[in-house]
């Protein structure tokens, strides 16, 4: 390992190429080209997408942290590759310095964000808290022995879905420390580098603590030559260096045809990037739209060769993953393993098995074999199985004769401790598929027409947006609205936080909506009935006493969410007492009462993160703020109070924070255990809350008093249940994966956005349904669509009437014969969750790849080890 070592910092260390070629001859990718010069290449497009992300802050300038100097100082993206099992240390928690597991870790939150005096980044990175959170349960749930970990933050910003849920969990159940404290210095103990840092706790009081490891929670930058491209390309920045868009064109440029998204718009997580990936994509294609398919490449797949009367001919493609898999499971022993296995007549181990040049040569084993069957042994087919089934029918194989063995997920990952145990994990696991493997039969696909309208549910902001999208791409829509206007919720607002007039951006949008020829309004409207699938839905609409059904390819829901109306805080009981969207309303009418304030306060979280509502309404501090400032700006000699409990101005709404303290706007932090309380007093209101600095109770008279109450979901179960979709605890809709698919239900052509989903500002509320209307039309340009597969049947000779299939599909997909006294499946609607197999004494349901004969070969194999 040394000598290994020693090598490659030879490598590394030369200042120029030996040009000995050992990379070329190393690089199994065929990457490296020594004799390759810069090409210019020119490319003629109608719409540019920004996406070129960021880079993690580099805090070396911090020299009070000594990232440089001390060893066991790392920043968060280097704890993420120790974690990592590719990782340098494969998984196992060390510290550089000795490579000792650590017994306590502490992270440091904001090192490089909300920063001014050591760096000019005064955004808050919007990440930083959740992944030092993340960092810290990974870490206790990799250390052998029990681990401190600890926190120090200034506020901690869990502001996404299920995020407070996450800290809950991890400060209540699994004994993280979140220490309420900025960190000025880290010290390193003589002869051990062991780190100490001392600290003010919350009563002022000095501690001190050594921590074996500390993380930097670093936050997002642009690297200089991103800036350098924005400005080559001419589009505009803002103070933060971030490209400038507008909070209703979230991912519009200054400079026209010209998109950005992700990180190089601000700071945001990988729900959100991936979503206002799709949003770009919607909104460069609405100009692009006549020229759809005028340049498409027809893909033509070879014909499949018919292998039914062929005995099975299986090969094994055992993946390293790097040391992903590698480094924990003995792969060439499993190789060996593997060849021994009945009807296997080819086995080989690849390092990347996803990767193209694997692929390429997968699909030419396949011909030159004369394989039928094919098993992967690599990581979650969740994420992979559709690159090989591609490479099957590149090969000429159907699809379906193809079965994969997760040894990453459920081997190398939850037994990475135990070695020789992975690696007879893995064995079993490969005979079980290839025993399921030899019994595959090929499946085949349905082909059904599309019709190409939507239907989009909610005529709120992200419903009309949703609704533009799909009609300036060519397709119609029926936009229908539960009220008699469009607007939602958003009538009712005042500016975004970026400035700009709400009610200017509404009137323009519904101007645009009731003139486009392509959308269909219905008000005073509710959905009292669906059914359907994907490309081919029918939907009763309601309007008074008549229903008119439509039909449509895709559904939309943005039914959007309301204002929790509290019983606290004298609300209800004084003129005095207003929620959020009561006080805009005075903005919007210029009310007279506004004039005369003296004293107003804002209390946070009414109703958000507490028992009932676990959750944060995301949008309330930043109103806050804004709100403040509006005041500030109508009376600057007005005195402004907010009792909160962290202040949650995240991404570049962090400037709006620092400019209301600026103008001198007082910021009171309160516990959910000692609430502020508000009493009558005349013609005002006393509140009486702790002061945490003082350290003393305060009173105050205030004239007005706005309470930043929750946002609640509309818990629409009749609305979900005609779409087959699911609603999380909180009743918001659930999507069908947090990060990968932000804005699609597991429901194929029913898609999410706005804050039926979760709470969320104005500029997300569009891009999200840009987002939706980019998946939608996935769907509507197609002509036809392929259903089925992976589905149930059922034996109609085997099946004795009992319905136990009809009560357990979550899909509505089986209905009753009546004339046969049989189950049906209708196999464009089932999703094969097996459920109906599962629940039938009569084992009449076969779900088509997973029979119980190919069901009971892995059993029987698993039993046989």
């Amino acid at each position: 390992e040394e000598q290994a070592l020693a090598e490659a910092r030879k490598c590394l260390d030369c200042m120029v190429c030996c040009e000995c070629l050992q990379c070329v001859d190393a690089c199994l990718a065929k990457a490296i080209i020594h004799s390759d010069e810069p090409a210019v290449r020119e490319i003629h497009v109608g719409a540019v997408i920004m996406a070129p992300g960021f880079e993690s802050f580099d805090p070396t300038s911090y020299d009070t942290y000594s990232y440089s100097k001390f060893p066991n100082v790392v920043t968060a993206m280097e704890f993420e590759r120790i974690l990592s099992a590719s990782g340098p240390s494969e998984g196992h928690v060390v510290r550089l310095s000795d490579h000792r597991e650590p017994r306590r870790i502490a992270w440091l939150q904001c090192v490089g964000s909300r920063e001014i005096n050591r760096c000019d980044h005064p955004y808050c990175s919007s990440v930083c808290c959740m992944y030092a959170i993340k960092e810290a349960v990974i870490a206790k749930e990799h250390c052998k022995e029990p681990l401190d970990a600890a926190i120090f933050f200034m506020d901690m910003r869990t502001f996404g879905k299920d995020f407070e849920k996450y800290y809950n969990r991890a400060r209540n159940e699994l004994g993280i420390r979140f220490i309420r404290s900025r960190i000025h210095t880290i010290t390193e103990v003589a002869g051990t580098h062991d780190l100490l840092i001392a600290y003010a706790d919350e009563s002022g009081q000095i501690q001190e603590e050594i921590f074996d490891l500390v993380v930097l929670s670093v936050g997002m930058s642009m690297h200089r030559d991103v800036l350098e491209t924005a400005k080559r390309i001419g589009v505009e920045l803002d103070s933060s260096r971030f490209v400038r868009t507008g909070a209703f064109t979230p991912v519009q440029t200054s400079r026209k045809g010209i998109y950005a998204c992700g990180a190089y718009t601000g700071p945001k997580d990988i729900p959100y990037s991936v979503m206002e990936a799709s949003a770009a994509a919607a909104a460069a294609t609405e100009s692009l739209a006549a020229s759809r398919h005028t340049q498409t490449r027809v893909i033509h797949a070879p014909t499949e060769r018919d292998v039914f009367r062929e005995p099975p001919r299986i090969g094994v493609f055992v993946c390293n993953c790097g040391v992903n898999i590698g480094g924990i499971v003995n792969v060439p022993e499993v190789v060996e393993y593997s060849r021994t296995l009945p009807h296997v007549v080819y086995v080989e181990d690849n390092l990347f098995s996803c990767s193209q040049d694997t692929q390429d040569r997968m699909t030419e084993i396949i011909k030159e074999k004369g394989l039928n069957r094919v098993v992967v042994a690599a990581c979650t087919p969740r994420t992979h199985e559709g690159i090989f089934q591609e490479t099957l029918i590149n090969a000429g194989l159907n699809k379906y004769l193809f079965e994969m063995a997760n040894i990453r997920n459920h081997d190398s990952w939850v037994h990475s401790h135990d070695p020789r145990a992975a690696t007879e994990k893995a064995k079993d696991m490969v005979r079980m598929a290839v025993v399921k493997s030899a019994l595959l039969s090929p499946l085949r696909e349905a082909q059904l027409s599309v019709n190409n309208a939507a239907l989009v549910v909610g005529g709120g902001v992200s419903g009309m947006s949703a609704a533009l999208s799909l009609a300036n791409q060519g397709y119609p829509v029926h936009l229908v609205e539960a009220s008699d206007a469009l607007g939602g919720v958003a009538r009712r607002l005042f500016k975004a936080y970026t400035g700009e007039r709400v009610s200017d951006y509404l009137e323009k949008t519904r101007e645009e909506i009731l003139a486009h020829e392509k959308i269909t309004v219905h008000l005073n409207s509710r959905i009292v009935n669906a059914e359907g699938f994907v490309g081919n839905f029918k939907t009763a609409i309601q309007n008074g006493a008549s229903v008119e059904t439509v039909e449509h390819g895709v559904t939309i829901l943005a039914t959007g969410a309301m204002e929790h109306k509290p019983t606290e805080y004298l609300y209800g009981e004084h003129q005095a007492v207003l929620t959020h969207l009561e006080l805009d309303e005075l903005f919007q009418r210029e009310d007279p009462r506004l004039k005369g304030l003296g004293t107003v306060a804002f209390i946070q979280c009414v109703g958000s993160r507490d028992s009932n509502r676990p959750y944060c309404s995301k949008v309330c501090c930043t109103h806050t703020v804004k709100s403040a400032l509006e005041l500030k700006e109508r009376n600057p000699d007005v005195d402004v109070f907010v009792l909160y409990r962290d202040m949650r101005t995240y991404g570049t709404r962090e400037e709006l924070y620092r400019e209301a303290r600026r103008r001198g706007v007082l910021f009171v932090r309160y516990s959910l255990d000692e609430k502020p309380v508000a009493t009558l007093s005349g013609e005002k209101v006393r509140l009486e809350f702790r002061d945490p600095i003082l350290d003393r109770r305060i009173g105050l008279d205030v004239d007005l008093l706005c309470l930043a109450t929750a946002i609640e979901s509309r818990k629409d179960f009749a609305l979900a249940q005609f779409y087959k979709v699911p609603l999380d605890s909180d009743g918001w809709f659930l999507e069908a994966h947090q990060k990968l698919r932000p804005v699609d239900f597991a429901t194929d052509g029913v898609f999410l956005c706005g804050m039926s989903h979760y709470p969320k500002p104005l500029e997300e509320s569009i891009a999200q349904a840009q987002a939706a209307a980019s998946r939608a039309i996935s769907v509507l340009a197609k002509d036809r669509i392929q259903v089925g597969g992976i589905v149930s049947r059922i034996d109609p000779a085997l099946c004795s009437g009992c319905l136990a299939c009809l009560g357990v599909c979550p899909y509505g997909a089986i209905s009753f014969d009546e004339e046969r006294k049989v189950a049906v499946v209708a196999e464009v609607l089932c999703k094969g969750c097996g459920a109906c197999a599962a629940a039938c004494p009569s084992e009449a349901p076969v779900l088509m790849g997973f029979s119980n004969k190919q069901l009971y070969a892995q059993i029987k194999s698993a039993l046989a080890a």
